[in-house]
Order: C-alpha cells, then structure tokens, then sequence
C-alpha cells in the first residue's frame, strides 16, 4: 500500500462566555478548573485491496441456448482479464444461473422470453491500478457480443486500516494538546494532567466526502474528531 498519507489537523471554534477564546476548546469547568478540547484529524489514504464483479447476461426461449451463450461469455471473460495479466487465483468464476420464467410463481406466459441467467467473474486483487485500468478497458467485450453487466464497478477497500490509524489518532491528540496549552497561556494558568479522553469514531468516506459511496472511490479520507479533558493549574 502506498503509505503516503498527508495528515491535515484543523481545530474546531470555540465560544467561551460569548468571546472567542481559541480554536477547539468546547467547555470551561470553572468547578474544578478543566478544559474539554476537541481535536480533529484527517488523512487521505490510498486503497490497497479491490473487487471487480462483472456479470454476463444472456435470454433467450431455450434452456440449452441461454446456457450455452452464458457458458461462452464467461471463457470470454476470463480470456480478457488472462489477456490483461490477471491470474486465475484473482478470479471467482461463480457457477452459471438460468432462470425459467414459467416456473415462477404467479408467472405469466405473456414473458417475452422464457429462460434467462447470468454469470458472475469476481477479481479480487491487490493491484489496484490494473484493475482500475481494466475497467476502462473492457470495449472488447462488447465489441465481440459479450452483454456485460458491469453494475457499480470495482469496489476499493483499506484492508490496512489499522495501520492507518494511529498516525491519525496521534494528530488528533498532539493537536488537542496544542490547542489546551495555548488557552492555558492565554488564561494565565497553566495546563495540567490528562483527566479524560475519548479518541471518537473514524469515519471513512470517499475523495466526495459521502461515506456511502466510499467502497468506489480509490482513495479514502480518513476523520476522527478526538474529546480531551485537561485540568488548569
């Protein structure tokens, strides 16, 4: 996985008595003199894992026929993807799905065709970039008869998360830390211990910034906004 993640720390507003104190403090306790700080963190990370279901389509009045087109598609398919350098341990060739309209319930006999189905080819690769240049690479396909169902197209994941994340959490502290200190000096006191903390949720969304779109999106952006309680001495 390509590692180069450029952390971007930005602190939240504040508002304290009605005066704008500094960037990410979110409480005053004057009770016993602590400070809630908010730190937020994110990063872009590149993905490091990819899905690529691709689905051939065939219908037709005989059983025989439908299976015998899908049974053709497919050996098409994984000819395609041999020809683009991808192994046979990079596919899920699923079984072949044929359908009889007749034989459903409540079916009628009205259907334009009486038998359909499917194959389905899933790659599964940590190369990233070639699946990426795959997918806008399969004209071929259609050019020799092939119906392909592409549906959402390769779906990227961040199988090294956890690496991921401590360089993001990290951030969101040293900044909270930075945050509580320079209002400790402006409030002429100055910052003690660490009285509680909650490193938050990391969310994970596409380069659009909308989580449930985040699987088609090659690199994600990682956030987590991190609560600190500190005492003033």
């Amino acid at each position: 996985m390509n590692n180069s993640i450029t952390a971007i720390v930005i602190a939240l507003g504040l508002i304290v008595g009605g005066a704008f104190i500094g960037n990410g403090l979110e409480h005053f306790r004057m009770a016993d003199r602590s400070i809630v700080i908010k730190g937020l963190a994110e990063q872009s990370v590149d993905s490091d894992y990819v899905t690529w279901p691709l689905t051939v389509r065939r219908a037709a009045d005989s059983f025989q026929s439908v299976q015998e087109s899908l049974a053709a598609d497919r050996d098409k398919l994984v000819e395609f993807l041999h020809g683009l350098g991808f192994t046979r341990s990079e596919m899920e060739i699923r079984p072949l799905v044929v359908n009889d309209a007749y034989s459903r319930e409540y079916a009628s006999s009205n259907s334009p065709t009486r038998y359909s189905g499917s194959a389905l080819v899933i790659v599964k690769s940590e190369r990233v970039d070639a699946v990426a240049s795959a997918a806008l690479a399969t004209d071929p396909l259609i050019a020799a008869g092939v119906q392909l169902d592409l549906g959402a197209g390769p779906q990227y994941t961040l199988r090294a998360f956890n690496d991921a994340k401590g360089p993001l959490l990290k951030a969101a502290t040293e900044n909270a830390r930075a945050q509580a200190t320079k209002f400790a000096a402006e409030s002429g006191a100055s910052l003690g211990g660490l009285k509680s903390a909650n490193q938050g949720i990391i969310q994970i969304t596409g380069t659009g910034g909308n989580r449930y779109d985040s699987a088609s999106s090659r690199e994600k952006r990682l956030r987590v906004v991190s609560t600190f309680v500190y005492y003033l001495e």
